[in-house]
């Protein structure tokens, strides 16, 4: 029934394991089921998006992984502890977008004399080469989520849980970051494990696509996303799986009344 964290010095076959988790929460007629018995594995450098209506439960599992709450019944293992980054960048304003991320580093207990020189590689890493000393309502929309995303990486995870993280950003701007985030999963080896309810994006960026049913949350079913990278949200093969994500995904609301 908890969530554990298995040491980095242990070989393990996943970066997350869900077995047989379901979650409720206390409401007005009683206890509420928002997760029904879900079972899944993200593997070692691998990218997953959870896909579903809203209310399906997404975030509440992604909130499961992370340790944010305990679920109801199951288990959930992860290798080591996740990196979370959610849909607002959650940024300090107060500090520097280097002094963010220094933040991240001090917090895991990086000598102080190395911070600087590891903010400096992660700000390049995520293309913001120079915006050390920047502060937060100085920077665009796409620049505050690339500063998250190095604030997340600074943690090393090897499992990084993203919460609809390009959802309030314009559809250029969303593109961007979306190449950014496939260059960077492919440069780091990092697992992924991306909550969206935009089926295109989910296709466009992952390895393996999942969709939860609503009300309660269950794994409705999996697609292996076997197109090539760097894909392009206008692509052929993308738009083609993700109609057919749609169809089913459609089935699913209307199984469920939701409109």
């Amino acid at each position: 029934m908890a969530t554990t964290f298995a040491k980095a010095a242990v070989s393990v076959e996943y970066a997350a394991r869900i077995e047989h988790v379901s979650k409720s929460f206390a409401g007005p007629g009683g206890q509420q089921l928002v997760l029904d018995d879900i079972s899944l594995d993200v593997a070692p450098g691998e990218f997953v998006t959870l896909l579903g209506a809203s209310g399906c439960g997404k975030s509440t599992l992604l909130n499961l992984v992370a340790g944010l709450d305990r679920p109801t019944a199951g288990s959930i293992a992860t290798d080591g502890r996740p990196a979370l980054m959610f849909q607002e960048h959650a940024l300090f304003p107060w500090l520097t977008a280097g002094k963010n991320i220094e933040l991240a580093l001090k917090l895991r207990g990086v000598a102080k004399s190395e911070r600087r020189g590891k903010t400096e590689e992660l700000l390049e890493l995520v293309r913001l080469k120079g915006a050390y000393g920047k502060r937060v309502h100085e920077l665009s929309g796409g620049m505050r989520q690339r500063v998250a995303l190095a604030r997340a990486l600074a943690q090393e995870s090897k499992l990084l849980l993203m919460d609809e993280p390009f959802a309030a950003l314009d559809a250029i701007t969303r593109d961007v970051l979306h190449d950014e985030l496939t260059r960077i999963w492919a440069e780091t080896g990092l697992s992924v494990l991306f909550v969206t309810h935009n089926v295109r994006e989910a296709v466009r960026l992952a390895q393996r696509v999942v969709l939860l049913s609503s009300r309660p949350g269950r794994v409705a079913r999996e697609w292996t996303v076997d197109i090539a990278q760097p894909r392009r949200i206008e692509d052929a093969p993308v738009a083609e799986l993700s109609l057919e994500i749609t169809e089913v995904l459609r089935g699913e609301i209307r199984r469920h009344g939701q409109h």
